[in-house]
């Protein structure tokens, strides 16, 4: 494997695009060895997808695009990252019980911390923002036969 890989995408700021997003970031990742099926997938596909709706919602209209950045760094450490042109950091808001929203990125930061990654957000030089999660890459375990053994 390469020591360093990146790919990026940029979409337009609609609901149709989150989708795009999800299946461009697993896609690559299953391209630089990551099998779909395994617990990092499921976590990228639900961080691309929560940071990717907050580009489209939240910005307002203001964002016209939004960028899915992917960056492994030497087969360790992997970032996920989302950017656009709001100037608007995200803030934490309180969740009321019958709230449908406000509840993504607390989500966000605990699955990462949970995987033992870490999100943060800067500004970016133009004057939006960018989002990202960083996790450790962790080699796939090998798939496990039904008789419970793995193989080789």
């Amino acid at each position: 494997m390469a020591d360093h890989l990146e790919a990026s995408v940029t979409l337009p700021s609609d609901a149709a695009s989150v989708s795009a997003a999800r299946g461009y970031a697993v896609d690559t990742l299953v391209e630089w060895g990551l099998p779909a099926d395994t617990d990092l997938a499921d976590s990228v596909r639900l961080i691309v997808s929560e940071l990717a709706t907050n580009a489209v919602q939240h910005t307002f209209g203001q964002s016209p695009t939004f960028t899915v950045d992917l960056e492994l760094a030497r087969d360790e450490q992997l970032r996920i990252g989302v950017t656009d042109s709001h100037p608007r950091f995200p803030k934490r808001l309180p969740a009321a019980v019958q709230q449908d929203n406000g509840r993504g990125l607390v989500i966000i930061r605990w699955l990462a911390a949970e995987c033992g990654g870490k999100l943060r957000v800067r500004a970016t030089p133009e004057g939006g923002k960018t989002v990202s999660i960083e996790l450790p890459w962790s080699a796939p375990a090998r798939p496990v036969t039904t008789a419970g053994q793995q193989e080789p």
